[in-house]
């Protein structure tokens, strides 16, 4: 098994993650209001994808995440397709991060492709909740044991796997047992590896009320997990999360959260100020915390990946 996270950070003291897709692609004119929310724009309009990829390359990003997170076996079946067409649909969604990522590098001159990795493509593993699309994500406490957590995210892992990105992102898992589920099925593939970042709802917990300090700890001992963090989670709480996880894992830790706007599920709005350069500086903090890989999640933009990577991409 190789591991791209550790080649590219033995050269680099930094790697910039990218941003939101699916709140970038309702910035974009896209109507997500629908159980499958991004993968809703593979069937429809994949070029918009490959858009934003390409985007958050020209910001800075060195790794894309996939638009699989609510792409799964049982969601796209209650739209009508079949497996193998499911199945299409996955591996498209990596094949647009990888097109993008293939088409930016190749516009760039030999020197500018000096100063900066070659960027990554992650794929995509969202959680059973979001599967459920009824907000699960960020409380867990699912009915399902590890067990048949296992059973749900098999087959589609074994798609991912065999897609062409360079890991996996596992990731806005609300719980352990969630987590323990996806390592054991990457640790039992000889060629998978990804991250595990989990959903939190305060300075200490994931969004299921465990400590995420107890949670890296248990997941240290598999070798197929290359980094370990968190996302989809409010910016105030990321710097005490961090430093509750300090010493706990020789793996780098990843942070890619929310803009830091309030959601209206009644609504179903955004609230509240976004700012790019506020959200660098928080960036720069969470380093200092110990985050080695750093991104957005929802609401951030390739504006926002822009101005971390302005103040944190080192002149090396």
């Amino acid at each position: 098994m190789s591991n791209p996270i550790e080649s590219l950070l033995a050269q680099h003291s930094l790697a910039i993650l990218d941003g939101a897709l699916a709140t970038e692609l309702e910035a974009r004119g896209c109507d997500l209001k629908d159980p499958l929310w991004s993968a809703k724009v593979l069937i429809e309009q994949p070029e918009l994808i490959y858009a934003v990829h390409y985007d958050y390359f020209a910001a800075g990003a060195d790794v894309a995440i996939s638009a699989s997170y609510q792409a799964t076996f049982e969601a796209f079946a209650s739209r009508g397709f079949s497996t193998e067409q499911s199945a299409g649909l996955m591996r498209q969604a990596v094949q647009l991060a990888v097109n993008a990522r293939d088409d930016f590098w190749h516009s760039l001159n030999a020197d500018q492709q000096s100063r900066r990795p070659r960027p990554l493509v992650a794929a995509s593993v969202g959680p059973y909740g979001a599967m459920l699309a009824d907000g699960s994500e960020y409380r867990g406490h699912y009915d399902l044991d590890e067990n048949e957590l296992m059973a749900f995210h098999r087959p589609r892992l074994e798609v991912l796997l065999s897609a062409g990105a360079d890991l996996l992102a596992c990731e806005t898992l609300p719980c352990l047992s969630e987590a323990r589920a996806l390592a054991r099925l990457m640790d039992a593939h000889p060629d998978a590896c990804g991250w595990i970042s989990f959903s939190c709802s305060s300075e200490e917990h994931n969004s299921q009320g465990e400590r995420l300090s107890d949670c890296v700890a248990a997941l240290e001992s598999f070798h197929s997990v290359v980094a370990l963090g968190l996302n989809c989670t409010a910016p105030e709480h990321v710097s005490a999360l961090l430093q509750s996880v300090q010493g706990l894992t020789d793996k780098p830790v990843l942070v890619y959260p929310n803009s830091g706007e309030q959601y209206d599920a009644e609504q179903k709005c955004w609230h509240g100020p976004a700012n790019s350069e506020q959200y660098a500086q928080a960036a720069a903090r969470w380093h200092h915390h110990g985050a080695r890989l750093i991104g957005g999640c929802c609401r951030t933009s390739p504006a926002d990946i822009a101005a971390v990577s302005a103040l944190l991409r080192p002149a090396e």
